[in-house]
């Protein structure tokens, strides 16, 4: 028996160098930084974990980060099943389906700061186009909690809908018709269809879906400050929005460990993720 031949593992360096480069640097001088005061880059000053105690016991800490998970879970709620949807209602138009994707792929290309402004301008009450109506309705996204979310969900669901529909529709079609067609005979419904055959094949594809959709969300930053800077009243004061004032007011030590407190809560949500990912695939 021939040795194992392990070589091919340094075509890898390159892409770890880059990633280093790029990626573990950057994420270890902001782990430093939030162990120092720093007033400019030659007046830093050691104070230990004193910005990671005076962030994990500020109650408004613990409030933004209900509100951004509670943000993250509507969306992905929302925008999952939605999606998975479309991608079940366009699959019988086959090769004619990419029109429809297309178009749902639209909004994955507009600036992130562009959207915010389109739908302002979308629901202005005297040029909107949808502006007279919801005005009519007693819509009022600047005063109302409930009607700031519900903007701030409609838009993100326009912007990121089409990535899940994109990703569920290659999972669907990637389906041989031989398993379609031993369930048609056998007598299964669409329901059974679904549950037995269609999700299982596309679960890798909502893996990633999950884990995109919920880093993304749970740090939404432009559209949510763009709307109603945090409010009314702190409603939409998501985590991102108070490491946004903290930079614009040059709290740069004090950011600096909020923004590490943030990387770790994302880190450990994606791992206990893929935890619970791989135990499901061990016993499936």
């Amino acid at each position: 028996m021939q040795p194992f031949d392990n070589r091919a593992w340094f075509l890898l360096l390159p892409a770890l160098l880059l990633l280093g480069v790029v990626g573990a640097l950057p994420l270890l001088a902001v782990f430093n930084y939030g162990l120092h005061d720093i007033f400019t880059l030659q007046d830093v000053h050691w104070v230990g974990v004193e910005w990671y105690d005076d962030i994990l016991g500020s109650g408004r800490f613990w409030a933004s980060l209900g509100r951004s998970l509670l943000f993250s879970t509507l969306a992905l709620g929302i925008q999952v099943p939605l999606g998975i949807l479309i991608a079940l209602m366009i699959l019988p138009l086959g090769k004619r389906a990419i029109w429809v994707l297309m178009l749902c792929a639209l909004p994955l290309v507009v600036p992130w700061n562009m959207i915010p402004m389109m739908w302002l301008g979308l629901i202005n009450p005297e040029s909107g186009l949808l502006g007279p109506g919801l005005a009519a309705v007693g819509f009022d996204w600047k005063f109302t909690a409930i009607h700031t979310w519900a903007l701030i969900l409609a838009m993100d669901t326009w912007h990121w809908l089409g990535l899940v529909v994109i990703l569920s529709y290659a999972g669907l079609s990637a389906i041989p018709p031989a398993y379609r067609q031993a369930a048609a005979i056998d007598g299964a419904s669409r329901v059974a269809v679904f549950r037995h055959i269609e999700l299982p094949r596309i679960a890798g594809a909502l893996t990633i879906v999950f884990l995109l959709r919920f880093v993304d969300s749970f740090m939404i930053y432009t559209e949510a400050f763009a709307i109603n800077a945090g409010g009314p009243n702190d409603a939409t004061r998501f985590l991102s929005i108070e490491l946004g004032e903290e930079i614009k007011g040059f709290s740069y030590g004090q950011s600096a460990a909020r923004a590490s407190l943030y990387f770790l809560i994302v880190l450990s949500v994606v791992w206990a993720f893929v935890v619970v990912t791989r135990r499901r695939e061990v016993q499936g």
